[in-house]
């Protein structure tokens, strides 16, 4: 049985591989990842480019563990040299878009909710959902499809991550901001410089210490990535644009990060948007527990996937390497995707079975 879904992961892996899957464009992989299901009995429901399914004795009465994973990709590295959309299988690994990142976490993920699907006596339900846009923080992807499950009680989302857990991941707010000055001629003592004023607030963004420390993620981090002024070399700017992108730890919310630098700076303040969350896990959570009995180390990841869309506890957990992930030449190692479900089934096991 564990043989049979190994070897359909991979060919699964494969077949999406060779299908161009670009955020907002997932329609084929869509359809495949369907059929795929619906070829193996699950009754499955679809939703612009998101397909989910839940266990075939799903009680209401018990709770439910989210499986969760991408099916977008970025767009191919200009640095490749092999086919971005040939599944080339060589010493061992399986080379194509997608493959890493997360395309081997998904079908890992597919394979393991398979294992579980015609159990009759789970402690949980489990619900599948292969989505769409997370590339891009889309909103029709987890986003949509997550409101639709009904009550989720904790969840894996596959990312490449060597099978160890991220049981903190920073959110991410992207703020832009305007410094007002005033119009006036170069040469001249006129109007109040705008950068002036930008500078004097990028000088705070680039100072600031937030007080509270994650233990999983360090410091807050605060970076200007953007900045545009002026338009002819003699008139002073009346206005000067940037952009601050902001790491969040799971010791700040959003909102209250907002408010600190809104307080503090001169500029006018306009986040983008304050939906993309940290996320935190109790380290005493039995999944945690489990996936540490079967060899996973915890870290913090600096970086934001769909785990930031999930309001209830959750890891990020998958087979791969995250190192390789949008790299020309992207691979994933077989013996990963093999490990990674069985690794997956041994954890899950721990928790829903009587």
């Amino acid at each position: 049985m564990l043989q049979t879904l190994q070897k359909d992961a991979i060919e699964l892996l494969k077949t999406l591989i060779k299908t161009e899957s670009f955020s907002k464009e997932e329609h084929n992989t869509a359809e495949i990842l369907n059929t795929f299901l619906v070829e193996r009995g699950v009754e499955t429901i679809r939703e612009k480019n998101n397909v989910w399914a839940f266990n075939k004795h799903f009680d209401k009465n018990k709770p439910t563990i989210l499986l969760n994973s991408h099916h977008d990709t970025v767009k191919p590295n200009p640095g490749y040299t092999n086919d971005p959309f040939e599944p080339i299988v060589k010493d061992g690994k399986l080379f194509g878009l997608g493959s890493n990142d997360a395309g081997g976490c998904l079908v890992s993920l597919i394979a393991t909710f398979l294992h579980f699907y015609n159990e009759t006596n789970l402690k949980y339900n489990f619900c599948i959902a292969a989505t769409a846009e997370e590339e891009i923080s889309g909103f029709d992807g987890l986003e949509l499809v997550y409101p639709k499950l009904g009550p989720i009680d904790f969840a894996i989302v596959g990312e490449p991550t060597l099978m160890d857990i991220a049981v903190a991941e920073k959110g991410l707010m992207v703020v832009d901001c305007v410094a007002i000055g005033k119009a006036g001629h170069a040469a001249r003592e006129e109007g109040e410089n705008a950068i002036y004023i930008a500078l004097k607030d990028i000088e705070w963004i680039r100072n600031y210490k937030f007080e509270r420390v994650s233990p999983h993620l360090g410091p807050m981090k605060m970076s200007v990535t953007i900045i545009n002024a002026g338009y002819q070399h003699n008139v002073v700017p009346e206005k000067c644009h940037f952009t601050i992108d902001v790491r969040i730890t799971e010791e700040y919310k959003n909102e209250e990060v907002l408010k600190i630098i809104d307080d503090n700076i001169q500029s006018e303040v306009n986040p983008r948007s304050v939906r993309l969350r940290p996320s935190f896990i109790d380290p005493n959570h039995e999944l945690v527990h489990a996936a540490i009995k079967h060899g996973a180390k915890t870290y913090g990841s600096p970086t934001t996937s769909d785990q930031a869309l999930i309001p209830v506890p959750s890891v990020k957990m998958g087979p791969g390497n995250s190192a390789r992930s949008h790299t020309a030449n992207e691979f994933i190692w077989l013996i990963e995707i093999e490990e990674g479900i069985e690794k997956y089934i041994k954890v899950l096991s721990e928790i829903v079975l009587a």
